[in-house]
């Protein structure tokens, strides 16, 4: 999905017949193709009120399908046209789409402690605005970008920054935690190419990345999911679960992946060393991951206490404040 520009072309499919009257009403010249409506825009504004006019349209059941494009004469494939809503969302929320499609952010790191070893062997990369760039909350970011149709895109240049960011600032055999979103793959091995192609280019070890699953709606394709544990395991790389025990990461989907590195959710880790059933889950959750040869990972460590527990049974690595918090710099 290319960037929106100030002047271009709204090109229109499954127009109802009443459209073309009503846009002309509006004062917007509609050129007549045989498969499609051409309707230039000169301004951001103008273009605004064009996709009211549609938005208004579909509401009615007009249902109208769309594409942008700033090429005089363009005819794109069929299934490159689009809802209204989401190019309406893309305008309505306009400082964070930017964001996006201007690559304005960069990646922090947050150690990660080897309690074996008690050293730090390891960071996860975190997206954060670039400091140049407009101030934005990661969450907001991501729900944007669902919403306008550009979560593959987000999700992909995200990953390429965090491996970019720690070619640039970590050794090699730090291991790297890099987020991705299931649901923004939908060809694993198309969807994650520009992933592999950057570790080559930057000529890093694919054995030093983690790829980690964090996604807030349910995993409902485990099957999905295991194809794309798959193609990363293929390429040498290591793939890890976030927040299990809570939410969607349960422990059947933990048994059916069999994750190289489990995370433990935070809201079991938070004062385990005092709720005897948190030290219980946690032990079931240690005991399935290492019955496979995977590691356990604490995270949302921040008391002392937290930390003295996972390390006396036997939990492999450990993550949160107390130990340190994301920064544009390595300890």
């Amino acid at each position: 999905m290319e960037p929106i520009q100030d002047t271009g072309f709204v090109l229109i499919r499954k127009a109802d017949s009443r459209l073309t009257p009503t846009l002309l009403e509006h004062g917007f010249i509609v050129d007549e193709r045989e498969s499609h409506l051409s309707v230039p825009y000169e301004t951001k504004e103008r273009l605004l009120d064009l996709l009211k006019a549609l938005k208004a349209s579909s509401d009615a059941g007009g249902s109208p399908s769309i594409y942008l494009t700033s090429v005089p004469g363009l005819v794109p494939r069929p299934d490159s046209f689009g809802p209204v809503r989401t190019y309406f969302a893309r305008m309505e929320q306009h400082p964070l789409v930017s964001i996006i499609q201007e690559n304005q952010f960069t990646s922090f790191l947050q150690p990660i402690l080897s309690l074996r070893e008690d050293r730090i062997t390891a960071y996860e990369c975190l997206l954060r605005p670039s400091p140049e760039g407009s101030s934005f909350r990661p969450f907001e970011l991501f729900e944007t970008a669902r919403e306008t149709g550009l979560h593959s895109f987000l999700d992909r240049s995200a990953r390429i920054s965090a491996i970019e960011t720690t070619a640039r600032l970590l050794e090699r055999g730090i291991k790297r935690f890099v987020n991705f979103l299931p649901s923004s793959i939908y060809n694993p091995n198309y969807c994650l190419s520009h992933t592999f192609a950057a570790i080559d280019r930057l000529e890093q070890d694919p054995q030093d990345f983690v790829f980690e699953v964090v996604e807030t709606e349910k995993i409902e394709d485990i099957r999905h999911l295991q194809t794309i544990f798959e193609v990363y395991k293929k390429n040498g790389m290591k793939v890890a679960l976030d927040d299990v025990g809570s939410g969607f990461s349960t422990i059947e989907v933990m048994r059916r992946l069999e994750p190289d590195y489990v995370k433990i959710d935070r809201g079991l880790v938070d004062h385990c060393d005092e709720d005897e059933s948190k030290q219980e889950e946690i032990r079931r959750i240690r005991e399935l991951a290492h019955s496979y040869g995977g590691q356990v990972l604490a995270e949302g460590i921040e008391r002392n206490e937290e930390l003295a527990f996972c390390r006396s049974i036997g939990l492999d690595l450990a993550q949160g404040y107390l130990i340190g918090k994301p920064s544009d710099k390595p300890l």
